[in-house]
């Protein structure tokens, strides 16, 4: 007897003011049937019900939008649902604005000129959990410093603290993330474990893995919003 195999439905909400660019998007994501939009709006409050009534997995969002705060928009849906990823479409990428999405968490961050096959494997990574926020900004060397130094502010107003997730990093893995969340670069953290900076690369190739990330901060990022690593002040 044969069996029909079930496809997992991605469930899509997008809110962005521009009719063309929300069309181009739905055609994009509609050309596979792993995807299903489930909603389109401009409208603050409106995002909010469908976000109660469809439970995306995954929330599109103008940063452009001028009918409602879209950072406002995106801090409720992630206070009332944590679990719908979130992508942001940006004319800009100035660093201001990508640290904010950061701090409402955010998972990809993408210019409007985006591809349809970018986005849509975008929205499939994230629904799954992946962090995709994009490498060419988050290397900027002001910005990544900027995060880090701020994951105190960001653990108090929106991160777990009483349940800590396992892990699925080594004890050596977890030691140099928390290296990396000191602002540690990798020839000194390799000085302070006492092995080769080639060693220290193997490490971080093999974290990125294992959390589906694209970078260190990526990482730190993530280790911190689990639980895994705890954050400095000093």
């Amino acid at each position: 007897m044969e069996t029909t195999a079930v496809i997992e439905t991605i469930r899509v909400l997008m809110i962005d003011g521009q009719p063309l660019f929300r069309e181009g998007l739905r055609a994009a994501l509609q050309r596979s049937e792993v995807y299903c939009v489930v909603g389109e709006t401009t409208n603050g409050n409106e995002a909010i019900e469908m976000v109660r009534s469809h439970n995306p997995d995954v929330v599109l969002i103008d940063a452009g939008l001028t009918t409602d705060d879209p950072l406002d928009i995106a801090r409720q849906i992630r206070h009332m649902a944590p679990r719908p990823a979130v992508i942001v479409f940006t004319p800009s990428e100035d660093e201001e604005t990508l640290f904010q999405w950061i701090k409402v968490g955010a998972a990809a961050y993408y210019p409007r000129n985006i591809t349809p096959e970018t986005l849509v494997e975008a929205v499939g990574k994230v629904s799954h959990g992946e962090y995709l926020i994009n490498d060419s900004v988050l290397f900027r060397p002001q910005l990544v410093s900027r995060v880090l130094k701020s994951f105190h502010e960001v653990s108090e107003e929106e991160l777990p603290t009483k349940h800590v997730e396992h892990s699925p990093l080594s004890t050596r893995e977890i030691e140099i993330l928390d290296y990396i969340a000191r602002g540690q670069s990798n020839k000194e953290i390799a000085k302070m474990l006492g092995i080769s900076d080639q060693t220290v690369k193997n490490h971080i190739t093999s974290i990125l893995k294992k959390l589906s990330v694209s970078d260190r901060t990526a990482a730190v990022v993530h280790a911190i919003r689990h639980g895994w690593i705890t954050i400095h002040t000093d």
